[in-house]
């Protein structure tokens, strides 16, 4: 049982001198974001696929314990909607290998127009990829939000299969007002407002938590999220949580505010530091 915790991206510039060494160069910001925290999400990859050039750097960046969670491209999810699309997929699958040790689940996040009726192209999709490397699926219709068939039919594929459910939470986001600040009304604008799920279909747990600006406001959802993790941990499993805010500069306050609550529960090596963490691996005290 390990905890991941990361943030959308290793490269903003505003954790300079803050969560990262003042002396940090724009060469070195996933190196130095690697030794303080031990997973990220591959954002990037949506939008653009990385050489096997660019991502063995990547790889050889990190420390032994850091997984990068790539995003599959968007060409495969949105454009081609999961339909002829095995050169693209077989392109992405490459970069995974490339990673090697440091892979960590790739996320698949179907379109938000993707529902009930397509997923038998969901199920045709999932069965060509390969069963030694882990996967995330991440819905974002309705069907799969109210408690329906739909959703059941989602989540036993995901099961039958050993993937897991995408949590992408942004309670916390929307219980503010939209006017609280030009960076929230954005967000709101971007993300879906769905109730949060917590259900888990495979041996690990995967989550996005989108917070409020002000650390810590946060707290009331983040104690609840520290209740499941720690369950989830006592269970024997993996669990990979990112955190997200309407302006990311303070991603990793949100990171370190449940790495405390979690540390409550378990016993988990300090957070950040200049070595190479290892694996959040806890303990039962």
């Amino acid at each position: 049982m390990s905890l991941y915790l990361g943030c959308p991206a290793w490269g903003e510039k505003g954790w300079i001198g803050r969560f990262l060494p003042a002396d940090t160069r724009q060469k070195d910001l996933l190196f130095a974001y690697s030794r303080r925290l031990n997973t990220v999400e591959g954002n990037t990859t949506f939008y653009a696929l990385p050489t096997a050039e660019q991502v063995t750097r990547w790889r050889d960046a990190t420390p032994p314990g850091f997984r990068f969670c790539l995003k599959f491209p968007q060409i495969i999810s949105h454009r081609k909607r999961l339909i002829d699309c095995a050169a693209e997929t077989g392109a992405f699958i490459d970069r995974l290998r490339t990673l090697g040790d440091r892979c960590g689940p790739a996320f698949l996040q179907l379109p938000p127009t993707f529902g009930r009726t397509q997923l038998g192209r969901l199920e045709t999709y999932l069965a060509q990829l390969p069963s030694d490397l882990r996967f995330v699926v991440e819905p974002r219709h309705p069907d799969f939000f109210d408690g329906g068939p739909g959703e059941r039919a989602l989540d036993e594929l995901l099961r039958d299969r050993g993937l897991a459910r995408g949590v992408f939470d942004t309670t916390a986001l929307f219980a503010l007002p939209a006017a609280y600040s030009p960076d929230v009304a954005a967000a709101q604008e971007r993300k879906p407002r769905f109730a949060t799920r917590a259900t888990r279909t495979a041996g690990f747990a995967f989550v996005r938590f989108v917070g409020q600006p002000t650390i810590a406001d946060n707290l009331p959802w983040i104690e609840a999220w520290a209740e499941r993790i720690g369950a989830w941990l006592a269970a024997g499993d993996d669990v990979f949580f990112f955190t997200h805010l309407p302006d990311d500069t303070d991603a990793p306050d949100l990171a370190r505010l449940i790495h405390a609550r979690v540390g409550e529960r378990f016993a988990l090596p300090s957070f950040g530091g200049s070595e190479p963490p290892p694996a959040l691996q806890p303990t039962l005290f």
